[in-house]
């Protein structure tokens, strides 16, 4: 399922502000801090984020030509805030939801099988 572009419109300017605020408590939700490839201006998305070995997995929901989904991709700085820590992330990479699931922690498994993002999944790997 991808979710419509002008849902996506509403999103970014009155819910995304809003989850930006409770991100940091809730366990799959996270702020993808992400630079914008034309502008250089620093954005901050939040998102579901599922955890794997090396990294992270993130659910594309309004298809591959959204702005973050392109800025992170064009290599710019990528950092993840999550539950207080900013976590580095590096080698991005779009692969489809099943391909994704099996590097997806157990814990988180069944959310993200669950989501209905079935378009792609965007995989970051933790820089150490």
């Amino acid at each position: 399922m991808r979710v419509p572009r002008r849902i996506a419109h509403f999103n970014k300017h009155v819910t995304n502000p809003l989850a930006r605020s409770i991100t940091p408590w809730l366990p799959n939700l996270g702020t993808l801090e992400h630079v914008g490839r034309k502008s250089g201006r620093q954005y901050r998305t939040p998102l579901l984020v599922f955890e794997t070995r090396d990294g992270y997995a993130i659910l594309v929901g309004y298809g591959q030509q959204t702005d973050w989904l392109k800025n992170v991709l064009a290599g710019g700085p990528t950092v993840l805030h999550k539950r207080g820590r900013a976590i580095p992330l590096t080698n991005p990479r779009v692969v489809s939801k099943a391909e994704g699931a099996p590097l997806v922690t157990p814990g988180s498994r069944v959310l993200y099988k669950a989501f209905p993002y079935n378009e792609a999944a965007l995989l970051l790997t933790a820089a150490r």
